[in-house]
């Protein structure tokens, strides 16, 4: 019995009938056996939907997702990423640069990029470091026990978005409480609006319907209006400055686009930090191993186990696309108009590509997941900061840690788009 990325060989063993649909499928961990069994079988399946959508092609395996991914003339992003279907209105409205094809992509993505380039990030890891040890010394003053996801994996990523945007610090929370609310619109511990739609007329024009994303566009608006008057060395700042061919954002996509750095900003760090702790506590001799790594400076093995990380915990689920045309995927014939949603869970878990998929392993070389949406041209802007962000976080805890065990049941997500454990409890042993 292989051990699944949950902690027990169940994954694999067990739930193989798992409605892919339903968030509450997700709560007790990514539905595994249900994926391996389509990746060997059905790879590329046909959906219904439950609230009335006209269903989707399920994209499982590897090599067919990085197919959909490459090829966006065929396949596109510009009718919307996620399941659900708007009026076109309400979606010109909402749409960010995720919901573009290129050229249009292109362009967005040129305007907004330069903050989260690699030469960039490099320039924010001091400030990521004394963040992080900041966050740990924290955690230690907590004692053995304590709920690793809120005291440790939200705090760093938070802050440093804060950071970023040059807000007050008093405003991270409240900003990360938002964020949430809008990736986590099917789970009533994170929003009062659990299915992340309203009626009301207010809502109408904005990110999801969701008052969380009213929240931020007005936030949004405040923030421009006092850059405006005084510029400062911040992100914002600089997304709203015009480039030197005269090129700047809409007041519209600096909105859209504010609402997707704080919704995604964190959760990617936050979930992958929390996935990667989890798994260090139930590999105890990849625990001791790393935090040797991380002691002596061995840069070359902590970046493998982040990547490692990033694998195992696969946050972002799927991305929908619309085919353009009739094609052929699979073996199926794909009509155009047709949703298909690649499932980055399921290719991270590839037999095809990734021998032993279900064995964790901080040495794994190559380690070609698609976490970030690899070879797309949607591959994620803020992959190099979250690299960062937990490369940092685990060489300044580690050391300082003698053991960590899980103290207490997980709790994961409800949701089918985000795959993340919101409550972790721990107790550790501080050297």
């Amino acid at each position: 019995m292989s051990a699944g990325p949950n902690g027990s060989g169940a994954d694999l063993d067990s739930n193989d009938g798992a409605d892919i649909v339903d968030p509450d499928s997700y709560t007790s961990g990514f539905p595994h056996a249900t994926f391996r069994r389509l990746r060997d079988t059905d790879p590329v399946s046909w959906w219904e939907e439950h609230d009335g959508g006209k269903g989707f092609w399920a994209v499982t395996r590897y090599d067919d997702l990085l197919h959909v991914s490459r090829n966006v003339d065929l396949f596109s992003s510009a009718q919307g990423i996620t399941l659900e279907e708007m009026d076109p209105d309400d979606f010109a409205a909402r749409r960010n640069m995720l919901e573009y094809d290129p050229p249009e992509h292109t362009r967005y993505r040129r305007l907004v990029s330069k903050p989260f380039s690699r030469r960039e990030v490099y320039a924010y890891e001091n400030g990521i470091r004394l963040l992080a040890r900041t966050v740990v010394e924290e955690a230690r003053d907590l004692g053995e026990r304590f709920d690793y996801v809120d005291r440790v994996a939200k705090q760093l990523p938070m802050r440093m978005l804060g950071r970023l945007l040059g807000v007050p610090d008093d405003d991270g929370d409240w900003l990360v409480e938002r964020g949430d609310a809008l990736l986590g619109n099917f789970d009533p511990d994170m929003t009062d609006h659990p299915l992340g739609l309203t009626d009301t007329d207010e809502f109408k024009h904005i990110p999801f319907r969701s008052p969380a994303a009213l929240d931020l566009y007005r936030y949004a608006e405040a923030q421009a209006a006092l850059r405006k008057k005084q510029p400062t060395d911040d992100v914002i700042s600089r997304l709203l400055a015009p480039t030197v061919d005269g090129e700047a954002l809409t007041e519209l996509e600096f909105k859209n686009f504010f609402v997707l750095m704080v919704s995604a900003g964190n959760d990617t760090s936050r979930y992958s930090m929390t996935a990667g702790l989890k798994a260090l506590a139930e590999h105890p001799d990849q625990l001791a191993e790393l935090r040797d790594a991380c002691t002596a400076g061995n840069a070359a093995l902590v970046e493998s186990a982040v990547e490692e990380m990033l694998r195992w915990g696969t946050v972002t689920m799927h991305f929908r696309r619309t085919a353009t045309q009739d094609t052929e995927l699979g073996g199926r014939k794909i009509k155009r108009g047709d949703k298909v949603v690649i499932w980055f869970s399921s290719a991270d878990y590839d037999e095809r590509q990734f021998p032993e998929p279900f064995h964790f392993d901080i040495h794994r070389t190559p380690n070609e997941h698609v976490a970030f949406g690899r070879m797309s041209p949607h591959l994620c802007l803020g992959a190099q900061l979250a690299r960062m962000e937990i490369k940092v976080l685990f060489e300044e805890l580690l050391p300082r840690l003698s053991d960590v065990k899980l103290d207490g049941p997980t709790e994961r997500l409800r949701s089918n788009f985000i795959c993340g454990i919101k409550r972790m409890p721990v107790r550790v042993t501080w050297s």
